[in-house]
């Protein structure tokens, strides 16, 4: 890995900490966005799990007074079914795909009630959240936008959301850290593995990140952070279609 690049990843690490701390999502989009621009596929994905599971945990311990327990124990139950399936069929998607599914992933906040009802509080909902959203996060990085969308409906403040939307994320890309790092060990050993020092600077600057976006959460109110959250990732994920289609 080059300075140039390591030093890539540390400003986009800050800067996608600090726009997870306001909305709970959408920095780690983008960030997957950046690593994958500029790092072999499983690479971007170990990095990636592993700078934002740190930022997940940092935000959930911020904000833990908050988190729904019983949710995130559903949410669990089936992340853990999700990751059995993922075992048995071994398949691990290349960088278009990567970018096709990020680019998808985010319209999702954009479905009518009318044809999809979602609500994570609702009677299997939260165990069907953690099928659908580990198995997405797994293969495509992020899963935000559809995690999103349990959440979106929900008669739960904004810092329940962020909150635990953060503790289901944390177990989310640890999950993934560990599909992707299999494959890469087996055939390369350790040495392939990205280097220690590049996750020693990466970790404080998204604590910093996450800890800044915070403070700019408490100052929004309920309204303005569901709205502002549905343009940000809709016009994130156009931009990744884009790049999946060759546009840029």
């Amino acid at each position: 890995m080059t300075w140039i690049s390591a030093l890539i990843i540390l400003i986009a690490t800050l800067i996608t900490a600090f726009v997870s701390g306001i909305f709970g999502m959408a920095g780690g989009l983008i960030l997957m966005g950046v690593l994958t621009a500029i790092l072999p596929v499983a690479t971007a994905m170990i990095v990636h799990g592993a700078i934002q599971m740190v930022s997940n945990g940092w935000r959930a311990f911020l904000l833990r007074k908050h988190i729904n327990w019983r949710i995130f124990a559903r949410y669990t139950v089936g992340s853990l079914a999700a990751v059995l399936l993922l075992i048995v069929l071994a398949w691990r998607p290349d960088k278009t795909i990567v970018y096709l599914l990020l680019g998808l992933t985010p319209l999702m906040v954009w479905v009518p009630k009318a044809i999809i009802d979602l609500d994570i509080q609702k009677r299997g909902q939260a165990e069907a959240a953690g099928f659908v959203v580990q198995a997405l996060n797994t293969l495509a990085g992020v899963a935000g936008p559809l995690l999103d969308l349990f959440f979106v409906r929900t008669d739960m403040t904004r810092q329940a959301i962020v909150a635990t939307k953060s503790a289901t994320q944390v177990l989310a890309h640890l999950v993934k850290i560990a599909f992707w790092s299999a494959p890469v060990v087996a055939s390369a050993g350790l040495a392939a593995m990205p280097p220690l020092w590049l996750f020693a600077l990466a970790i404080p600057l998204s604590m910093t990140g996450t800890w800044l976006g915070g403070l700019v959460l408490e100052r929004m109110n309920d309204v303005n952070f569901k709205r502002w959250m549905r343009w940000l990732v809709t016009a994130i994920g156009v931009v990744y279609l884009a790049r999946a289609a060759g546009w840029l």
